[in-house]
């Protein structure tokens, strides 16, 4: 699950470090550029919810297993777009087909794994999401600035590649997945089940702000970094991205104090160190913006870790579709912020962009002290192995 994790987050954000050479190669603007990033984000928000139902209906591992193996064969396409409008549309199926992944991955570790270790499950699959995130974007720099981004495609392929062979071979055997019809009837009071629970709702609305904030940061930080006074490179600009690892630490670390501490006296703590993070990379130097984008993003994973294992926890039975709206409002967020963010770049460059994410980080802030109140919801049957 680490793996699978791994390779979504390094294929779905591939573009985000070469988002000015892309500007600049296809002679688009900085949000025309982003559209890279947030139409991929936006296709495997609207796709979340069908794959929470093939889940529930035909299992998790199938899913996950497909959809890794067409994302491989989309990122190789991509290597070859003819133009920007055929990259936009790759990068769209690009985001359609990788929503079988995270619909199924979080409620395949609520059935698998015992409940007093899936925050630490839950913090080593994110872990593998960041550290995904971190190796693709330093990959696809450091090849775009060594070669073309049309290598650093193909490159991209053959890692996609590897994982999902690897992944097809070691996944373990589900023991308690159970069909559920696939009924619409079925499917709209779930939803309307989860939607009338509160907790769930500020859950999925943290989702969509922190997402968007953290999106919205990394898209227009290779502008502000690509400009003077600082003019580095792609490669220089990729190594920022190795910050990465900082949310690996970050969500393997809060995976563990969950589980001793609880998720109401650590989310807000992690929201509030995101916002910490965005005013300490105002100050025009090199190594304040480095430090602060660090603070932002261990705050970002560990909030992200603390608030998907609670939506898993919380939805019981229904978790596979609790999972994909919670994924839904996520990369509505990275889709919708990220790319109305560039407006706040052209408008006011970072100083904007900044402003824009606080306000994001007030409101899921918000959202996440009010949850400290949230009533429990009744506990689940005691985990037994599987026979």
């Amino acid at each position: 699950m680490f793996l699978g994790g791994f390779t979504t987050f390094a294929l779905l954000y591939a573009t985000q470090p070469i988002l000015p050479r892309l500007a600049a190669d296809f002679g688009v603007a900085p949000t025309t550029a982003s559209l890279s990033v947030s139409l991929g984000t936006a296709a495997l928000a609207l796709m979340l919810l069908p794959a929470s139902v093939l889940s529930d209906r035909y299992g998790r591992q199938r899913l996950m297993k497909a959809s890794l193996a067409l994302a491989t064969v989309i990122a190789f396409a991509t290597a070859i777009a003819a133009d920007f409008g055929q990259l936009l549309v790759l990068r769209m199926l690009m985001g359609a087909v990788l929503a079988g992944l995270p619909a199924s991955a979080m409620a395949w570790l609520g059935e698998e794994i015992a409940p007093s270790a899936q925050g630490r499950a839950m913090g080593l699959y994110i872990a593998g999401n960041a550290l995904g995130g971190m190796s693709g974007r330093f990959l696809v720099a450091g090849l775009t600035d060594w070669s073309s981004w049309r290598i650093a495609a193909a490159a991209l392929g053959v890692l996609g590649l590897v994982a999902t062979l690897v992944f097809w071979r070691c996944l373990p055997p589900s023991h308690r997945f159970r069909a559920r019809a696939a009924l619409p009837s079925r499917v709209f009071g779930d939803i309307a089940t989860l939607l009338a629970d509160s907790g769930l709702r500020r859950l999925f609305a943290i989702a969509f702000l922190m997402m968007g904030a953290f999106t919205s940061l990394y898209n227009y930080l290779g502008f502000r970094l690509h400009a003077a006074p600082f003019s580095l490179g792609q490669t220089a600009i990729g190594a920022v991205f190795l910050l990465y690892m900082v949310g690996t630490l970050s969500s393997a670390w809060t995976g563990r104090l969950v589980d001793r501490i609880g998720r109401r006296a650590l989310l807000w703590i992690m929201i509030l160190a995101c916002g910490a993070g965005l005013a300490i990379a105002l100050v025009e130097h090199l190594a304040a913006i480095v430090a602060g984008v660090a603070v932002f993003t261990f705050g970002y994973f560990g909030a992200h870790t603390t608030a998907s294992g609670w939506v898993g926890r919380r939805s019981g039975e229904r978790r596979a579709l609790a999972t994909a709206l919670y994924l839904c409002s996520y990369y509505l967020g990275a889709s919708i912020i990220g790319t109305l963010s560039g407006l706040a770049w052209e408008f006011a460059a970072w100083p904007g962009v900044t402003a824009a994410l606080i306000l994001c980080a007030a409101l899921a802030l918000l959202c996440a002290w009010q949850l400290r109140t949230l009533q429990p919801v009744a506990q689940p049957p005691a985990f037994t192995p599987a026979a």
